[in-house]
């Protein structure tokens, strides 16, 4: 499966952020806690050269805990300022306004010295599609000031949000990049959701991460759905569907349908805390 997904409207997104820039203080980057690597776009630290930046690990509640934690670390070791959220329950989001005033707090010292009193911070909200930033930023802002939906590519212009007197967000459409060097970057993203459903082989792609979850997590499928599991990925597939009653209307096991529901499962944090990255796999 070859992965790629970059509409018109990230093209016109990217220039948009490349001529905001100036105006921004610091970038709040939005990652998946599932795949906090392969949901960075590379083109986010060129563009935030010399300013400051703040990695939010949001979704941090369907990945595991022990593993967020070392992601935090991680990225706190290379200079960033971190916070685990979970945007749709609101967890960690009281917290971001005072480390958005701790990151830049050379900024905020640099104005008071010039005399600059009370100018808000403002920072540029970034992120992969669907990695949640329009709920992370409804939920930081307390209403629902940004539109929000569970696929990507629902934001497709600027919007400046005043949070309060001390912060304004500038909200961005999600942007991948232009070209996936590494194909396992795409597959990863095609399994948290972020490169649309519509142009992938979802049978293969959901025999793809049984597979990957049976190297790290084993017997998870066997629990969760009750089958036995096999080393065959494309058998526990058919397991799955036969337990769950996906069938065609001529009675045939419906493997389609079965793949989609193993995603949603996935996607949903119903198979459990599942993380696909560590950073012992990147030092």
């Amino acid at each position: 499966m070859h992965f790629q997904w970059y509409p018109g409207h990230m093209t016109k997104a990217k220039r948009m952020m490349q001529e905001n820039i100036k105006l921004i203080d610091l970038i709040i980057e939005l990652v998946d806690a599932r795949v906090p690597v392969s949901s960075r776009n590379p083109d986010i630290d060129e563009l935030g050269k010399q300013k400051a930046r703040l990695i939010l690990l949001n979704k941090s509640d369907l990945a595991s805990e022990g593993c967020n934690e070392k992601w935090e670390k991680y990225f706190k070791d290379k200079g960033f300022s971190v916070v685990k959220v979970n945007s749709r329950s609101g967890a960690g989001i009281k917290s971001i306004n005072g480390v958005i005033q701790e990151a830049c707090r050379e900024k905020i010292e640099r104005d008071r010295r010039r005399g600059i009193l009370n100018r808000p911070v403002r920072a540029m909200v970034v992120g992969i599609p669907n990695v949640g930033k329009s709920t992370f930023i409804n939920s930081l802002a307390g209403k629902a000031c940004t539109k929000t939906g569970n696929k990507p590519g629902v934001t497709k212009g600027k919007q400046w949000i005043r949070l309060n007197k001390q912060v304004e967000l500038l909200d961005t459409p999600g942007i991948l990049w232009p070209k996936f060097e590494d194909q396992e970057v795409g597959m990863k993203l095609a399994f948290i959701g972020s490169i649309k459903d519509e142009i992938l082989n979802t049978e293969e792609l959901a025999a793809e991460l049984i597979r990957r979850l049976q190297g790290r997590y084993p017997n998870l499928t066997e629990e969760h759905y009750e089958i036995e599991e096999s080393r065959d990925p494309y058998e526990t597939l058919r397991l799955i569907a036969e337990k769950k009653h996906c069938l065609t209307k001529g009675g045939e096991l419906d493997l389609e349908k079965a793949a989609v529901l193993f995603m949603d499962d996935f996607r949903s944090g119903k198979l459990g805390r599942l993380t696909l990255e560590i950073p012992e796999d990147y030092e």
